[in-house]
């Protein structure tokens, strides 16, 4: 048995969560574009009327990226300062403003992938409604 969520003619999920695509029409409406961090889901998809609200991807997204986000962050700062030896403050001017930014666009992509493994795989929450 194919395994593989990749029907014919539906993205693959890398590109679905990197653009946010709706799990059923494909339209590019998972996140509320009223949001100014645009990391917020919609309530539904405006094209297929899809309820986004019905997933949960809980903590899920920030769990997966809390260790690898400040392992590149802290390997990155450590090998700054062997390379140059800056000042406290120019790493701190440095490095906040980039993890902010790594970790927008991140939590972003994930909590769109697990919407959407969520979706393909029909996860429903234990005890809940079907």
């Amino acid at each position: 048995m194919d395994t593989s969520s990749n029907e014919k003619g539906q993205p693959g999920l890398a590109k679905a969560a990197l653009f946010g695509l709706c799990p059923k029409c494909h339209a590019p409406s998972l996140f509320d574009s009223r949001n100014l961090l645009h990391v917020r889901f919609a309530g539904k998809c405006g094209q297929c009327g899809l309820d986004y609200t019905g997933f949960n991807v809980g903590d899920g997204p920030a769990a997966l990226l809390i260790i690898p986000i400040a392992a590149l962050i802290i390997t990155l700062a450590l090998w700054l300062d062997i390379a140059a030896n800056p000042p406290f403050w120019l790493q701190v001017v440095i490095w906040v403003p980039v993890t902010t930014i790594i970790t927008f666009i991140s939590i972003r992509i994930i909590k769109a992938g697990l919407l959407i493994i969520e979706y393909r795989r029909d996860a429903r929450e234990a005890g809940g409604k079907s």
